[in-house]
């Protein structure tokens, strides 16, 4: 089995991590989503499957990615729209716990271009190092948040993040740029402030932060 084939896998939705690629990936709160958004992302996976659009080392061609695409868009605008449900990001002392573990507790794992935390979900454009996968910086990231953040929360034991998320990784230089001026512009789309570098747990109010005038990795 190569490396490619390796690094893909279905659960409801497809995963697709090639080694030393940079991956966008997007967390969510669990129960962040109405039944019938659930409803509609396993009809289109099925659909994926059916039409063969996906293989087991990827996608086969464009159109799948696609559709894939727009999916996380619509899923995405409704996170972004959210007024019920989980929104236990909005806390800051939940968000301060979520940014400093991505910024400093687990550094060490990956190269970090990028990232946003929302009242209800998490964008994160990041480039494992070394030997560490995706797998267990997710594992070290989504446990350690969620246990310290039940315990600030005082619901000990309950879900925290939906164990599945959304990832793709990037192909080029221009898709590269197009994912980071995605994530930090989040809050700018979803009406939370003016410009990027405004909303304080954002990758682009961390370079202000830290007085970068230019694009820089932040670990």
């Amino acid at each position: 089995m190569n490396e490619s084939t390796r690094s893909f896998y279905h659960r409801n939705l497809p995963h697709w991590h090639p080694p030393g690629r940079s991956i966008f990936l997007t967390w969510r709160l669990h129960g962040s989503l109405p039944q019938t958004v659930l409803n509609q992302l396993r009809i289109t996976r099925q659909q994926l499957s059916k039409r063969k659009l996906v293989r087991s080392a990827g996608w086969t061609n464009d159109k799948g990615l696609l559709e894939y695409k727009r999916l996380f868009a619509k899923v995405d605008t409704i996170l972004d729209k959210a007024e019920t449900g989980p929104l236990w990001l909005k806390e800051i002392e939940i968000a301060d716990l979520v940014q400093q573990a991505l910024l400093e507790r687990y550094a060490h794992l990956y190269t970090l271009w990028a990232y946003v935390v929302m009242a209800n979900h998490l964008h994160v454009f990041l480039k494992p190092k070394n030997e560490s996968s995706i797998g267990s910086i997710t594992k070290h990231l989504k446990g350690y948040t969620a246990r310290e953040a039940n315990r600030l929360l005082q619901r000990t034991g309950s879900p925290f993040w939906q164990d599945e998320s959304f990832d793709h990784w990037s192909r080029d230089r221009a898709e590269f740029s197009r994912i980071v001026d995605y994530i930090e512009n989040n809050p700018v789309k979803a009406g939370l402030v003016k410009m990027a570098e405004d909303w304080p747990w954002s990758s682009a109010s961390e370079r202000k932060r830290r007085g970068l005038n230019d694009f820089a990795a932040l670990t």
